[in-house]
């Protein structure tokens, strides 16, 4: 049985995977988005880093309004968690595999995001603390909300003490504290925090409750309460269907494009926090948005996607 082959399969539904989407329909290819539906940005209760949005929107707003953005050109989405990708060395075609099904595609744009390294907590005490804004992930992204409120930065080492240092420039009360042992850092970073006049607190720690608007945090020193805390742990690429196919790596575990998101791979493009970037929404759709306009130009150069005359145009001119 003949299957249908996509123009393009979109893994990850996030600020760049859509992006991409809205872009690729109006292109009028044939593309559908699968999406597990966890992208970091449906996590943010209010962002006020995208443009056009002066008093803010929340995550999962801003990903509806852009799924139904795409789904308006024609774009399909499935949700769904890709489990496995395959590339046919004669044809080029890719295979995605999922639960309940699988597609083909001339091309597959991976935008799949990370995965933020969670503080030791209760999962239900960290999925209500992060939709309150008493967990935070990213400073840039929202550093403005915790302006002149009582900080804590949960992290034991440069990248630690880098994230408190950025968040000082918001507020004055700021505390770094180690996740699972006594802080151990170099003069340097020593002398960074004491510039800064931020506190320093022992581990391990582990946020235990929400009390009113603030969040505790048990540490060898004692409870601490907090606005917010940010969890400057790391986090963990989703790598593993490029690497599937065979795509290049960079050092830092993220996928390797060049200027125009392709990857050592033909015909597999990479957006978005997968790639490594700023980590923020703005970017994530500014490289859907190149990537998109890469696979559509390079589909095209193969096989011109003329537009066929519409049958009234036909008609007008054959009776001329």
């Amino acid at each position: 049985m003949d299957e249908e082959i996509l123009d393009c399969l979109i893994i990850g539904g996030g600020p760049a995977g859509l992006t991409a989407a809205i872009y690729l329909a109006r292109f009028h290819l044939d593309i559908m988005v699968v999406d597990a539906g966890k992208s970091r940005a449906s996590w943010i209760p209010c962002t006020r880093n995208v443009s056009g949005f002066p008093d803010g929107i929340e995550g999962k707003e801003l990903l509806q309004r852009m799924r139904d953005q795409a789904c308006k050109y024609g774009a399909k989405i499935e949700t769904e968690f890709v489990t496995k990708l395959e590339r046919d060395p004669q044809s080029g075609i890719f295979t995605a595999t999922w639960g309940s099904g699988c597609a083909s595609a001339r091309t597959v744009l991976i935008a799949t995001g990370v995965t933020n390294r969670r503080p030791p907590m209760d999962e239900e005490l960290h999925d209500d603390a992060l939709a309150r804004g008493l967990v935070r992930y990213c400073p840039i992204c929202d550093g403005y909300e915790v302006t002149d409120k009582r900080v804590g930065v949960i992290g034991s080492d440069s990248h630690g003490v880098a994230e408190a240092v950025f968040i000082r420039s918001f507020t004055a009360d700021v505390t770094l504290i180690a996740p699972d042992k006594a802080l151990r850092l170099g003069p340097d970073d020593q002398q960074k925090l004491k510039d800064a006049g931020i506190d320093c607190v022992d581990g391990p720690a582990q946020a235990v409750a929400i009390t009113g608007d603030c969040i505790v945090v048990d540490t060898a020193e004692g409870h601490y309460s907090f606005d917010s805390i940010y969890p400057a742990l790391g986090s963990d690429t989703h790598t593993q269907l490029a690497d599937m196919v065979g795509a290049n790596l960079s050092g830092d575990s993220c996928i390797k494009v060049d200027s125009h998101q392709r990857t050592s791979v033909p015909g597999l493009y990479a957006a978005g926090d997968v790639v490594i970037g700023l980590d923020q929404i703005s970017h994530s759709m500014g490289e859907g948005g190149v990537a998109a306009t890469t696979i559509r130009n390079d589909l095209c150069s193969n096989n011109p996607r003329w537009r066929e005359p519409k049958r009234e145009m036909q008609e007008a001119g054959s009776g001329s």
